[in-house]
């Protein structure tokens, strides 16, 4: 079982240990504790993000919420396994004493940025010839870059090591958060208490980042 084989240095996502003292984890509870993690703490990053309002942006607009999906899933996963790889080759140039620091710090930073309500510039541009599933996949691909699910990947990855479940983790978070804005479109998004969310959502963060910096095992 994950909890008794490396405890909360299982569920907060640390792919190697930290002393000699614990036998290393089984390498398919150390690919299913990092995905559950990286589902966990995208799906909950990602409400009230930029992306999740162009979901719900587009599915207002469009009304056609099986191509916004597929482009959501698309864009996610090329985005998602290119910022797993960047984490990937830093986890491997790192020790992983700097490697908690790392998580630590990154996880302190997405608690301050989660406080930040997020907002869409400019407006989307018409489907044109390329259909809603294109215009999808572009958007979120580019709307995605540099933003903290993004870099919540490579942080993970380079943690963890173990990439593909690092990205269907995260992947499978942003689609967790953002099926039910397509499906839902306009209709709710006034009602969601977003600033509430952001406040939850920065809380669970800073208490992982300080309890990264200070568990003795390092999580």
């Amino acid at each position: 079982m994950l909890g008794e084989t490396f405890g909360i240095y299982a569920l907060l996502g640390v792919g190697r240990p930290m002393s000699s003292d614990h036998p290393p984890p089984d390498l398919q509870d150390i690919m299913a504790a990092s995905f559950l993690v990286s589902t966990l703490i995208v799906a909950i990053a990602e409400i009230g993000d930029k992306t999740q309002l162009l979901s719900l942006l587009l599915a207002a607009r469009y009304r056609r919420p099986l191509p916004i999906i597929s482009g959501i899933l698309f864009a996610t996963l090329a985005n998602h396994a290119l910022a797993g790889l960047v984490g990937e080759w830093i986890g491997g140039q790192l020790s992983a004493e700097t490697l908690r620091w790392l998580l630590g710090l990154s996880l302190l930073a997405i608690a301050a940025w989660a406080l930040k309500p997020d907002k869409l510039d400019g407006e989307v541009e018409p489907r044109g010839r390329y259909g809603v599933f294109v215009l999808t996949l572009v958007m979120f691909f580019l709307v995605e870059i540099g933003d903290k699910t993004q870099i919540a990947t490579v942080v993970l990855a380079a943690q963890y090591q173990t990439l593909v479940a690092v990205v269907l983790g995260t992947t499978f978070g942003m689609m967790i958060a953002n099926v039910p804005a397509v499906m839902l479109g306009s209709a709710l998004s006034g009602r969601i208490p977003f600033r509430m969310v952001r406040i939850a959502a920065a809380l669970m963060f800073a208490a992982l980042g300080v309890f990264a910096l200070i568990a003795p095992q390092g999580l």
